[in-house]
């Protein structure tokens, strides 16, 4: 039977939800009510038919590789709570340095996730992916077929998170900067987002954040708060770091959008010691198949002294289908807090080496989005600055001079105090790319004495949003 596409974002969008009910589909003024007495809506069919489903082969993997791991591109571990094997302080520290970390991980039937209850639409999955014959056989831990999903109308679901965020203030506007200097381009500009969305767990577990009530970091409509950010300025990339949730939200609704994605957990992920966790963070890219088709597909373990680290970056070239040009885009997540700079810089150094190797010594283009944890006078980001792969930071052109970085791309009260840095970043190739227009940061007065997260904004961190065209004329090539 055919489900429309308005039923299959509600059963997504609910699946977390059962006690909310959207009583219009209009999305109105968020007004601060009490949230109403709730009846679950039932699990689309259609869903549970495409999870049970989801352990095909998924075809055109053709190209891709790993380094520093033994998991190959879309053998992604299952959906479920994950725990570390129990052992010895030392077997778990081990992990660090060992070359197929992800065997560590023990996967279990979900108990709860951090969101509140387990997923109907995964409920089927689980089961397939918790099987013994899955077990033995690591090629069926894929992602469901996009092909055989139903595709949604990204304003429906718009709408749909904007009705289960009715209660919510609504989101403030932020406006796009135009950049152009003379840059003409015959082809559509490419809308590139980089965002660390704040990993469920970490944020309801860990983080600390004293000035955030608890009730705006509930699952169910944070990850509408989430979506609605990403609806509104449709990227054709995105690059996402601190991702928990992607096997049971984003890459379920974003491959109904359009959009191909890969994900890549860290090896040792802290999400992992959040009772009810929902699996590890690590990042994510997606691309819309619409517009580009993927030429090559790296996953990246990144080393520090000679030593693997629990940070990761995953690397991908596109070629794009109306002008036929190829481009290298980059997503990574860089080693955290004060203390460890020279781990930063070295991992940032590992990072460039592999870029060098995947864009030929810059001959391909290349965009580098990531949460750096380094402010701009760190090494590493003096060290993405000078490389003979000629990168920009881009939004240092919002800047009155193009040279400095904006005050801040989070800000956020914990336990220890107030922190405002600029830590994320989006790199490109200067010669070879033109930054055509930039979304502007929220300001001190938008984001309110409480800081980030809060009601108004899903995470701590901002997300960036630029528009590329590429360079025409002799220099077009680095």
């Amino acid at each position: 039977m055919y489900q429309s596409p308005r039923r299959l974002c509600s059963a997504l969008l609910l699946r977390d939800a059962p006690g909310l009910r959207i009583s219009s589909l209009a999305p109105g003024p968020r007004r601060p009510l009490a949230p109403p007495v709730l009846r679950p809506r039932p699990a689309s069919p259609r869903l549970q038919a495409a999870a049970s489903g989801a352990g095909r082969s998924r075809p055109g993997t053709e190209g891709v590789r790993s380094l520093g791991t033994g998991i190959k591109h879309g053998c992604e571990p299952p959906y479920g709570h994950w725990e570390l094997n129990p052992g010895p302080l030392q077997e778990q520290q081990s992990i660090l340095t060992e070359e197929s970390s992800l065997q560590h991980y023990t996967p279990h039937t979900p108990v709860s996730s951090m969101g509140n209850g387990t997923s109907r639409l995964y409920s089927a999955l689980t089961k397939t992916l918790n099987s013994s014959a899955a077990a033995q056989h690591p090629e069926y831990l894929v992602s469901a077929d996009a092909e055989h999903l139903e595709p949604i109308d990204p304003k429906e679901l718009l709408e749909e998170c904007r009705a289960v965020l009715h209660t919510r203030p609504p989101r403030y506007q932020r406006d796009f900067v135009d950049l152009r200097r003379d840059c003409r381009s015959s082809h559509p500009p490419i809308r590139v987002m980089q965002w660390n969305i704040l990993a469920q767990a970490l944020g309801e577990g860990k983080d600390n954040f004293v000035q955030c009530p608890v009730e705006a970091l509930k699952w169910e409509e944070r990850k509408c708060l989430i979506l609605e950010e990403i609806l509104a300025y449709q990227p054709d990339i995105l690059c996402l770091q601190e991702v928990d949730h992607y096997f049971d939200t984003f890459q379920p609704l974003l491959s109904r959008l359009g959009y191909q994605g890969t994900f890549f957990p860290k090896p040792w992920s802290p999400c992992l010691d959040v009772e009810h966790n929902n699996g590890p963070d690590g990042c994510a890219l997606f691309f819309l198949q619409s517009r580009f088709k993927l030429i090559s597909s790296t996953n990246i373990r990144l080393t520090a002294m000679n030593l693997k680290t629990n940070q990761v970056a995953i690397a991908q070239t596109l070629e794009c289908r109306e002008s036929g040009r190829q481009f290298c885009v980059a997503v990574t997540h860089l080693k955290a807090r004060t203390g460890w700079e020279r781990f930063r810089s070295a991992q940032g150094c590992d990072l460039l080496q592999n870029l060098q190797d995947i864009t030929q010594e810059a001959k391909i283009p290349l965009i580098v989005c990531g949460d750096f944890n380094a402010e701009p006078t760190e090494e590493v980001y003096k060290h993405f600055a000078s490389s003979s792969l000629n990168l920009n930071s881009a939004y240092k052109l919002l800047s009155p001079d193009g040279q400095s970085e904006p005050p801040y791309t989070t800000w956020k009260i914990r336990t220890s105090g107030e922190c405002r840095h600029t830590l994320d970043y989006i790199w490109y190739s200067r010669h070879a790319l033109s930054v055509t227009s930039a979304l502007d940061l929220l300001t001190e007065e938008q984001i309110g004495p409480n800081r980030l997260p809060s009601f108004h904004y899903p995470s701590d961190h901002l997300s960036l949003v630029c528009d590329f065209s590429f360079n025409e004329g002799p220099d077009e090539l680095l």
